[in-house]
């Protein structure tokens, strides 16, 4: 596949272009994968945890099924992944009232900072 930059950016001064070889990206093993998950009961965080503690799989966790089900058993399995990803130094996030997002080391989450209600005048005092 060929690439011309700077007809693309508006520059036509001379014939540049780029070839990209699209066979040499398939060969990488190490692809970071996006991989959903449902926790229908406790047993099912098993494939969640062997996933995240491969490296590289970024996990989404679908909650709603197993919080209907049995909330103390759902406690169990938010304790035991936030253990793992402790352990392999990664983050974890929740989004809304059913998904976790679940890293390895080397990804982020960002997490937008918690804006404060401003009081109305009278009942601060």
């Amino acid at each position: 596949m060929v690439f011309n930059f700077k007809k693309l950016f508006g520059s036509s001064e001379s014939d540049d272009y780029v070839e990209i070889d699209l066979n040499a990206a398939q060969g990488n093993e190490n692809k970071v994968v996006v991989k959903p998950f449902v926790l229908k009961s406790y047993d099912d965080i098993n494939d969640v945890l062997n996933s995240l503690r491969e490296g590289y799989t970024i996990a989404v966790i679908d909650t709603k099924p197993l919080k209907a089900k049995d909330v103390i058993e759902l406690k169990r399995a938010v304790a035991k992944i936030k253990k793992t990803v402790d352990a392999i130094e990664g983050k974890i996030a929740g989004f809304g009232d059913s998904i976790l997002i679940a890293t390895p080391q080397f990804a982020d989450i960002h997490k937008s900072p918690v804006k404060e209600e401003k009081k109305p005048d009278f009942l601060s005092g």
